[in-house]
């Protein structure tokens, strides 16, 4: 008990204060942990820090590179469909008036061709409508030739007179015909 005696007489310490050989002791042990981490660690993290600093911003900047990259090749992309939609609607409307042009070319063609048709027609028509009247006209005065022939009672068959003859009362019938066509018209 003496020993506590001893110490209780001793002076009073504060106890947040503590005795000045560990302070000393302490500082120069963390001097020796500072110094240590400042020369071996502290390096080493600064590297690590600047590495990934500089792969953030490289990371940035790849980014906004690929950003803008993009951005162009929206707008060639944009470009090249309004490109496109431009050329769709010109072979369209080329489209358009070659098939007007096809269709007008059918039409006058179709058109060339009735007229022909037509034309064709009425020439046929003529050239049976004349064969007609040629074979009429010899029926008609071979008939008329029998029936004047039996009514003055010798035969009329000089060709030339029979023919005047034929004719010239076919020219009457015409005449009178034509004629009587006129005065209906009126």
């Amino acid at each position: 008990m003496n020993a506590l005696v001893q110490l209780a007489a001793e002076e009073p310490q504060n106890p947040l204060i503590p005795p000045i050989p560990e302070l000393v002791i302490g500082l120069i042990a963390f001097a020796i942990v500072f110094g240590f981490l400042a020369k071996k660690l502290l390096p080493n993290i600064n590297k690590v820090l600047d590495e990934r600093r500089e792969a953030i911003e490289g990371g940035i900047e790849k980014a906004e590179a690929a950003q803008i990259e993009a951005q162009q090749t929206l707008e060639q992309y944009k470009a090249q469909l309004a490109e496109a939609r431009h050329e769709a609607a010109r072979l369209r409307q080329e489209a358009q008036e070659q098939g007007a042009v096809l269709i007008a070319e059918m039409r006058a063609e179709g058109q060339r061709q009735r007229e022909e048709i037509i034309a064709a027609g009425h020439a046929q028509i003529e050239a049976d409508r004349r064969q007609a009247a040629q074979a009429l006209r010899q029926d008609v005065g071979k008939l008329a030739t029998d029936l004047a022939g039996k009514l003055v009672g010798e035969s009329l068959e000089d060709v030339a007179r029979q023919s005047r003859t034929i004719d010239r009362f076919l020219d009457e019938l015409e005449t009178k015909a034509a004629s009587a066509e006129t005065g209906a018209a009126r």
